[in-house]
C-alpha cells in the first residue's frame, strides 16, 4: 500500500473547490505545494461520516457568515484488507487531509446503536481512526446525534437523507448535490457544527 505524501491517493473520491485546483494540480505534479491555507477570519470544519469500507469527510469554511466546501469525499478500504491495515489507512488518508487542508475543529456523528451489531463495531472502529487523528493534529472535536444533524441542516429531525442533500446544496452553493452521499453526510455534519457553534457562543 503506497501512501504519496504530496498528492492524493488513488482512491480519495474528492470534490474540490474551484478556487483549490491549481494547487491541486501542483500537488499532483510533485509539488510540496499545499491548499491554500484558510484565511485569518474563517473557520473551517472537517465533517467525518464514519465507516471502514467508506469514510465520508468534507472541510467546511465559514467566513462572515458565508459557508463554503473547500473539499468533500470518501476514503474507500479494499475488503481484501485486513482490518488493522484497513484502519491504518484511514488514519494515514485523514491525517493528511488535515494536513492538506488545515481544518481547526472536527465534527463525527456519535455513535448510535443498531440491530447489526458488525455495522456498530464497524462505525466504532472507524470513529476511534477519526478521533485519533483530531488528536495527534491538535483538532477540537464536537460530536452530533444523526437527529440534531438534521435539525440543524434541514430544520426538522426527522428529514430524510434526501432533504438533508438538498440543503446541503443550498447552504454551500453547489450546483448540484454532493456526490458520493458520504460526502454529503460529511459535509452536514460540519454544518451542523458550525451553526450549533454560533447559536452556543462556541469558537
Amino acid at each position: 500500500m503506497k501512501s504519496p505524501k504530496n498528492t492524493p491517493a488513488d482512491h480519495l473520491t474528492t470534490t474540490e473547490h474551484p478556487e483549490h485546483a491549481e494547487n491541486t494540480a501542483q500537488q499532483a505534479t510533485g509539488s510540496a505545494t499545499t491548499a491554500r491555507p484558510r484565511q485569518p477570519a474563517a473557520r473551517r470544519t472537517l465533517g467525518i461520516d464514519p465507516g471502514t469500507a467508506r469514510l465520508g469527510y468534507a472541510v467546511v469554511e465559514e467566513q462572515r457568515g458565508k459557508l463554503t466546501l473547500i473539499v468533500g469525499g470518501v476514503v474507500e478500504t479494499p475488503k481484501t484488507l485486513a482490518m488493522p491495515q484497513r484502519l491504518l489507512q484511514l488514519f494515514q488518508e485523514l491525517s493528511q487531509i488535515v494536513k492538506t487542508y488545515q481544518p481547526s475543529e472536527m465534527a463525527v456523528e456519535e455513535l448510535f446503536f443498531a440491530k447489526n451489531t458488525t455495522t456498530v463495531i464497524s462505525v466504532g472502529q472507524a470513529r476511534g481512526v477519526a478521533l485519533l487523528v483530531a488528536a495527534e493534529s491538535g483538532l477540537s472535536v464536537h460530536e452530533y446525534k444523526p437527529m440534531h444533524v438534521k435539525q440543524a441542516v434541514h430544520g426538522y429531525g426527522l428529514a430524510t437523507k434526501e432533504q438533508v442533500g438538498e440543503m446541503v446544496r443550498v447552504l454551500l452553493g453547489l450546483p448540484g448535490l454532493l456526490r458520493p452521499d458520504d460526502a454529503a453526510d460529511a459535509a452536514a455534519i460540519a454544518i451542523c457544527h458550525l451553526h450549533t457553534s454560533h447559536l452556543s457562543g462556541l469558537r
